[in-house]
């Protein structure tokens, strides 16, 4: 039996090497710093590749990978591997999401200390001969209010580290349970504009994301209380650098720390540089001795589980199922991460229940891959790109969300039927899809029969049913240049309420949404995109 073979492209810690050849089972061969035109060279013969960020797993290389099966990502992002062509080819791609917690997070609170204290400036006039006590006067952390924007891992190991530094904790994170929240001591505020006013400090701890891009924005640093300070380790592009050159120099903003920047690394002209008032590393969130050796004995162990045992973790482009299993499944599970974008989309803020309802003959087959890509779909956008099938779970408890599973043979007017809900409180919203033949389709919403298709541009509008009111929204739509691939209506009674759906070629804009506000017969309207974030 030949003894699989795993190349290691990319610096990974001593100890994750020294995993890899545990036992004898695997062939390690460790050469780092490879172009690719070598790489395509020698990777025919390799079972699994690790890189971290410098290899760039092209399209080229896994053409060229004919025994490939595993590409390993010691890190998070997987932006280096082309994971549409290792998809295609049947390989799977794994990354390490919880490696470097710790470490970002400690980060973020040693940026946090400096810029309270004015340690990195105070440091560079003493070594320049200078003694300027009056002028690096600080602030404690004591008694101050820290916002935290996104609770995932690193934004719950900086609130522990803020609370137990006698800081008030108040979060924002739209996917957070109420009874998560109290559980980490910390306030929870349904408004970020809001939340900003308050704070002290605000810290960055969210995916990028369509919705997140500029999250911290020259109108929310403006709403910010005079002094404020303002840490980004997440992603570049969460804070407008624009923005906060302008909130920096006039003072309204007291300092601010950057480990991350919206170009890397960020341009010589880049207007925040010629700032006192700002700390910049150079995206070192990850880079500590014990967060390396983490990933690479992470990586390691997901590896050796896939090539000696068959068992997938962490894999950010398949589920965890057979070959047979998911070519039947595959288009249920495209369906079901439909279902739960759009669902997150129009649900109620912080669910604490996640249900999925299989019903009719989809019972027969393997739920479990099913359920797991309707509830990323749901997480993407709170979790971004990083969320997949395999973590989807851990997330989901994490922010204490519940997700309940049932099954029934009676699928109603259809012959299989999956409706996902979310709930919080009293509120909830759902949706409902199967197929038309080989036809995916929405088919309820908030539990009005509909027809849609889960791609695209979806409009909800909740209106009261009334003669002439689709001319009208037709109208304005024209009027705006959007057109409308198709239109699916549902009313309760004649008179009564109604709900329109409208699948869409364009998103529309604020101006023409304001417009159809304006109608005092139109109740709501809703814009649902169903694209990747």
């Amino acid at each position: 039996m030949q003894i699989p073979k795993v190349l290691v492209a990319d610096p990974i810690s001593q100890k994750g090497v020294e995993e890899l050849a545990v036992g004898g089972l695997l062939e390690v061969t460790v050469r780092t710093g490879l172009p690719e035109s070598q790489i395509l060279e020698i990777i025919p013969d390799f079972a699994a590749l690790v890189v971290r960020s410098q290899t760039k797993v092209t399209a080229a290389v896994l053409d060229a990978a004919t025994q490939l099966k595993v590409v390993g990502r010691a890190g998070v992002g997987v932006d280096n591997v082309d994971v549409e062509a290792a998809t295609r080819r049947g390989v799977i791609v794994m990354n390490t999401p919880g490696g470097n917690t710790i470490s970002t997070a400690e980060h973020a609170f040693s940026l946090m200390v400096s810029i309270a204290r004015k340690i990195p400036q105070a440091h560079a006039s003493v070594k320049a001969g200078k003694w300027e006590r009056k002028k690096f006067e600080g602030v404690e952390l004591y008694n101050k209010t820290l916002g935290i924007l996104g609770m995932g891992r690193i934004g719950t190991e900086l609130a522990r580290r803020a609370l137990a530094f006698g800081m008030r904790v108040v979060a924002y994170d739209p996917y957070l349970a109420a009874s998560r929240a109290r559980a980490l001591q910390i306030e929870l505020m349904e408004d970020l504009d809001e939340l900003v006013t308050h704070c002290d400090f605000v810290s960055m701890h969210m995916p990028l994301t369509d919705e997140t891009r500029h999250m911290l924005d020259a109108r929310r640093l403006a709403l910010m209380k005079k002094g404020a300070r303002v840490v980004n380790c997440a992603r570049g592009g969460l804070v407008d650098e624009t923005a906060l050159a302008a909130a920096l120099e006039s003072g309204h903003i007291a300092a601010a720390a950057l480990d991350v920047f919206e170009e890397e690394p960020p341009p010589a002209d880049l207007a925040l540089r010629a700032l006192d008032n700002i700390v910049f590393t150079p995206h070192l969130g990850a880079s500590t001795a014990e967060a390396q050796e983490s990933v690479g004995i992470e990586i390691a162990l997901a590896i050796r589980a896939a090539l000696l045992e068959g068992e997938i973790r962490n894999a950010v482009n398949m589920p965890s199922i057979d070959s047979k299993t998911l070519v039947t499944l595959n288009p249920w599970i495209q369906l079901c991460d439909s279902l739960g974008r759009f669902l997150s989309q129009i649900a109620p803020r912080r669910a604490e229940i996640f249900r999925i309802d299989f019903r009719g003959k989809i019972t027969d087959q393997q739920t479990a891959p099913l359920a797991r890509a309707a509830l990323t779909g749901y997480l993407r956008l709170s979790g971004g790109a990083e969320v997949n099938v395999v973590n989807a779970p851990s997330l989901a408890d994490g922010l204490g969300l519940k997700v309940l599973e049932t099954r029934s043979q009676n699928a109603g007017e259809f012959s299989d039927l999956i409706e996902i809900t979310a709930e919080c409180g009293g509120q909830s919203a759902s949706v409902a899809g199967t197929f038309f033949g080989s036809k995916p389709r929405i088919v309820k919403v908030n539990g009005d029969f509909v027809e849609a298709a889960p791609n695209g541009v979806i409009m909800i509008l909740e209106n009261v049913d009334r003669p002439g009111i689709v001319g009208h929204v037709g109208t304005l739509l024209g009027e705006h240049k959007v057109n409308i691939a198709s239109m699916s209506l549902s009313r309760n009674e004649e008179g009564g309420r109604a709900l329109t759906v409208l699948n869409l070629d364009s998103a529309p804009e604020e101006t023409l949404v304001a417009r159809l506000l304006a109608d005092p017969d139109i109740v709501s309207v809703r814009s649902v995109r169903m694209q990747q974030p």
